[in-house]
């Protein structure tokens, strides 16, 4: 008898499925996208750079027009805001322990400010034109960084608001620079002459360590966290150099479509897997994006669209925010919860003097209960439970049933009475491989071969399923042609059909010219 068992019936479906829009949200696009966007308005002018602070309670500071303002980054409300310059603000960079911040602005001056009193406890004096950065060395509380339109990179002492160091060796504006992780004396500027050079204080002729070539005006350039990698940013790309390695290029990303104006690294803050010890570089640009860029793959792994021109990016140390800047003064500020925040929230209860607010229990059930033998299909296995699957039954429709019966005709009949055209295209697919759909179109009556026909008008010119119905009109045309000459309804179906395929190559033809006028731009953007 078990020879005699039919085989399982399914029911069809069409081999060539149209391939969605939108692509399928990666796990690290979920993980940038968790992060809760807010404007900060009212600011004026362009946010010219983001720092944050290293200490626990992670601050950040924004410069615009000739203010600087600290936000707190649990709330983003403003803590303190100084405006003693006489100038536009370029930068600002905190110390260490995070009481003072020293700041620069185009007036040349360099200022060091305690945070709580905002007064300016140092004026530091040397550069003749605009100053464009200004950095606190790592782990270092004597000293500062500049760099300005003098071409000229300075290394001070606070204390004695005096330069020790005085780097010469850009031709143009130096307008960015950064400290290295790992070496306090050892430092990073990017110049619009294209090129970054890396400086160390205690070499005496102040000549660069290293120097190399970026191809486009430098307009910021950071360390990455192991300290022997940089990434620069210029022109359309950005690019990571190995100075280890005596200044090699490793990658170059492009793609932004302008210029790419800041950049930042941080490390991704997922609380188990190999992602969280993994760092990326964000980068934003004037066309509004900011990408994120995964260097150990090469490839830009989450993308991100603002309604403004971006200036400045920043990324806290503890991986739970994140803030960018724009040209109009507007500042988006995205914060992630941690187990932290949850489990201050959860207990909340405990600090109003009410407890720990606590899940109630859930008594495990027993053979011995009631409710044991009253559970529902919601109710979830227990870990030591033996699953036994019942098999889904399979729905036919009616086309299904008829091919089951091997009723080939009336299965295509049915199924083009139908509202659904992937159906039908299945059906077709079914009997070309049973070699019976031919046999059917020579079968159908005129208004069964006039419902054929209105549909072949309708999706023979859909990309999907063209490669079928396309072949299917020709045949139809060859076998059918006594019956369509002596019918003027099927003569109509026919008129119609012809103005559909005629629209399509037309449309063709257009694709086809602008294919020819965009291939060599392509082409020149590629050499580049």
């Amino acid at each position: 008898m078990a020879e005699h068992q039919l085989s399982k019936t399914f029911p069809v479906k069409p081999k060539l499925k149209p391939k969605p829009r939108t692509q399928k949200q990666t796990p690290e696009s979920k993980y940038w996208s968790s992060f809760k966007s807010q404007q900060i308005p009212n600011l004026i002018s362009s946010i010219t750079s983001l720092t944050f602070s290293n200490t626990p309670s992670r601050p950040f500071a924004a410069t615009h027009s000739a203010s600087l303002t600290i936000f707190s980054s649990q709330t983003f409300s403003t803590t303190t805001t100084i405006t003693s310059f006489s100038d536009v603000v370029t930068s600002a960079s905190f110390r260490c322990d995070g009481l003072l911040i020293a700041a620069s602005d185009l007036s040349g001056l360099v200022q060091v400010f305690d945070i709580k009193g905002r007064t300016p406890l140092r004026k530091l004096r040397s550069h003749s034109r605009p100053v464009r950065f200004v950095q606190y060395p790592f782990a270092d509380k004597l000293h500062l960084v500049s760099g300005g339109d003098d071409a000229l990179v300075k290394y001070w002492d606070v204390a004695g608001e005096t330069p020790i160091s005085e780097m010469r060796g850009h031709k143009d504006y130096v307008r960015c620079g950064d400290c290295s992780p790992v070496n306090s004396e050892m430092f990073v500027t990017g110049s619009y002459d294209h090129t970054v050079k890396l400086w160390d204080v205690r070499v005496a002729d102040s000549k660069s360590a290293i120097s190399i070539n970026h191809g486009y005006p430098v307009e910021d350039v950071i360390f990455l966290p192991s300290g022997g990698l940089v990434a620069t940013a210029g022109g359309n790309s950005v690019k990571i150099w190995d100075i280890i390695g005596g200044g090699k290029m490793l990658c170059s990303m492009e793609s932004h479509n302008k210029t790419v104006t800041s950049l930042s690294v941080g490390k991704m803050g997922k609380d188990s897997g190999e992602e969280s010890q993994q760092y990326r570089i964000m980068s934003v640009g004037l066309d509004g994006y900011m990408k994120v860029f995964d260097y150990a793959k090469m490839k830009v792994t989450h993308s991100m669209r603002f309604p403004a021109p971006l200036m400045s990016v920043a990324f806290s140390p503890d991986s739970s925010t994140r803030v960018i800047g724009t040209s109009n003064g507007i500042i988006y500020a995205g914060k992630r919860k941690t187990k932290e925040e949850a489990e201050e929230k959860k207990d909340l209860g405990g600090f109003m003097g009410f407890g720990t607010v606590e899940e109630p229990e859930v008594r495990a059930l027993k053979s011995s209960y009631v409710r044991y033998f009253h559970r529902g299909q919601g109710e979830k296995p227990a870990e030591g439970d033996y699953l036994v699957m019942r098999p889904k039954k399979v729905k036919l429709g009616k086309h299904d049933k008829l091919l089951k019966k091997f009723r080939h005709k009336e299965a295509l009949v049915s199924v083009l009475g139908g509202k659904h055209p992937g159906n039908v295209v299945a059906v077709m697919e079914e009997l070309v491989s049973r070699k019976k759909l031919l046999k059917c179109v020579m079968n159908l009556d005129t208004d069964e071969l006039g419902s054929l026909l209105m549909f072949l008008h309708k999706y023979s010119t859909v990309p999907s399923y063209s490669a079928l119905l396309m072949g299917l009109t020709k045949k139809v045309l060859e076998l059918r042609v006594e019956d369509i000459k002596a019918s003027v309804t099927l003569k109509g179906h026919i008129r119609n059909l012809k103005r559909s395929v005629e629209e399509e190559i037309r449309i063709q033809h257009s694709l086809l010219e602008i294919q020819g006028i965009i291939s060599p731009l392509l082409r020149l953007a590629g050499r580049r």
